[in-house]
């Protein structure tokens, strides 16, 4: 039977006040998963009031008691990794051993946001006058927006959620209408482990009801968004003097050199290009290969590729695309690429019948200018290009207007530094794929992938707090810095 599910607003799950509803669809076959409330300008008025009552309490909370709530969400998180990491597949349709990946990264960011409730760091300095003592704090910003993607439908709420309510944030969380299942479930795990009421507060709908209205609320004082370039922009033109961090997305290279091993490399480009189909941002979407290796790690390649198989994300390597019109998009895509003179390998194809799948997809001879080239594609193809030397390597890979993920795969260890330090991106591989951030390091591009906001790790700290300075003059007098006295 599907359910019917409510927003979640001052500690109740409630209807929406439009009386409208939407449906979460499974992308491997079309079934219904539940319906959900399609919320209005009154419902997020209605969280953020709450989220601004509870901020006095909750911030006053002391950051270990915070703490605690945080490692409970994660024990009750492993307990249902595998309930959780079976519906992560279902509502978004990445392979199984990722939904669960999605839900392991919620664990850990959790348990180490946890950590964090015993250090929020500031730091002491000396003072440039005697007997005067000089630090900074962590403070909470206030009631805070969130809104999230639906390709990482637990684990990017998670990090937004943890790093938010250790330093003292109250929220209003809008997750994605094609996954709001799984938004649901999180907050039920909150709502457990005691999180009090009026602290976090999910509201789902749309962007244009929901989402514009929270970037533009007066009584928000940060916004925390993942997702297209597009709304990014739209965000910052709309959010006013509110603390906003943006991750928009990426089109990051995987550089083989010619003394690269190529079935670590291949093992890394199929990962980064076809997993989760190609749908996140850190998706490896160009390789650019060393001509004196490019004809033995295309046969490679190929080779491994045409071995994926394709269907429901529960029992094959590649799953579908999370709507019809993600999939007609990416079509599009390789309808381009054809017609600009990439050659196309393998792929391009819809596969027919239920759900919304799309044939793994390789074109190589592709050039820095093609449009397939710049553009983010969020989907299972990869372009090949070709390039005779490292400095030219370098240069197609920066040739974009993103700088998120990069890699280089190389056993050239100077080769290896001369990329980490050329590489215009956020996150740099050695003999590794785009993929694979871990918890405890900021996440973050530059360019048009962000703001220049970062992500998990202290970063994620800082995003969520603010700076303040302590002086504190133990003289007995008034000194006055940078004033010479008479």
């Amino acid at each position: 039977m599907v359910g019917s599910y409510k927003n979640y607003i001052n500690g109740k799950w409630i209807n929406s006040k439009s009386g409208k509803i939407f449906k979460s669809y499974n992308p491997a076959n079309g079934s219904v998963l539940g319906t959900f409330q399609f919320s209005n300008s009154e419902d997020v008025d209605a969280a953020v009031d709450a989220a601004n009552k509870a901020f006095k309490s909750w911030s006053e909370t002391p950051p270990p008691k915070r703490a605690e709530i945080l490692l409970k969400v994660a024990e009750i998180l492993k307990k249902r990794k595998a309930e959780l990491g079976k519906l992560v597949t279902q509502e978004m349709g990445k392979q199984l051993k990722e939904g669960l990946g999605d839900v392991q990264e919620a664990i850990d960011i959790f348990e180490y946001m946890h950590g964090e409730g015993r250090r929020l760091l500031g730091y002491t300095t000396t003072s440039e006058l005697s007997k005067k003592f000089s630090m900074t704090i962590r403070r909470p910003i206030g009631a805070v927006g969130l809104i999230t993607p639906w390709n990482f439908p637990i684990a990017i709420p998670a990090w937004k959620l943890s790093a938010a309510l250790i330093c003292g944030n109250t929220v209003v969380f809008k997750p994605a209408t094609d996954t709001p299942l799984c938004a649901v479930k999180l907050i039920q795990v909150l709502e457990q482990a005691g999180i009090p009421k009026g602290v976090v507060n999910l509201v789902t709908g749309n962007g244009s009801e929901v989402g514009e209205n929270i970037v533009k609320h007066p009584k928000l004082k940060a916004i925390s968004f993942t997702g297209s370039v597009e709304v990014g922009r739209s965000i910052a033109e709309n959010a006013g003097l509110k603390k906003v961090g943006l991750e928009l997305g990426g089109k990051n290279p995987i550089i083989v050199m010619h003394d690269a091993d190529l079935d670590l490399a291949v093992d890394g480009v199929l990962w980064g290009g076809f997993g989760t189909t190609g749908q996140r941002c850190t998706a490896a979407s160009r390789v650019i290969v060393h001509r004196a290796v490019l004809h033995k790690f295309l046969n490679k390649l190929l080779f491994k590729t045409k071995q994926l198989t394709i269907g429901d994300g529960l029992k094959c390597d590649v799953g579908p695309l999370i709507n019809a019109h993600q999939l007609h998009k990416v079509h599009r895509y390789v309808m381009i690429g054809i017609q600009e003179g990439a050659k196309l390998l393998c792929g391009g194809k819809i596969i027919e019948g239920k759900g919304n799948f799309y044939e793994p997809t390789i074109f190589t001879n592709v050039t820095k200018d093609m449009v397939i080239a710049r553009e983010e594609i969020f989907g299972p193809v990869i372009c090949v290009m070709p390039v005779s030397n490292f400095d030219e390597a370098i240069e197609v890979a920066n040739s974009v207007d993103y700088g998120l993920s990069s890699a280089i795969y190389t056993n050239n260890v100077d080769l290896a530094f001369e990329a980490i330090e050329k590489l215009e991106a956020g996150l740099t591989y050695v003999n590794s794929s785009t993929i694979g951030s871990e918890v405890h390091l900021p996440f973050g591009g530059v360019k048009n992938t962000g703001n220049g906001s970062r992500e998990a790790g202290i970063e994620g700290i800082h995003e969520f707090s603010e700076t303040k300075t302590i002086y504190v003059d133990y003289s007995g007098k008034l000194q006055k810095a940078q004033i010479e006295d008479d």
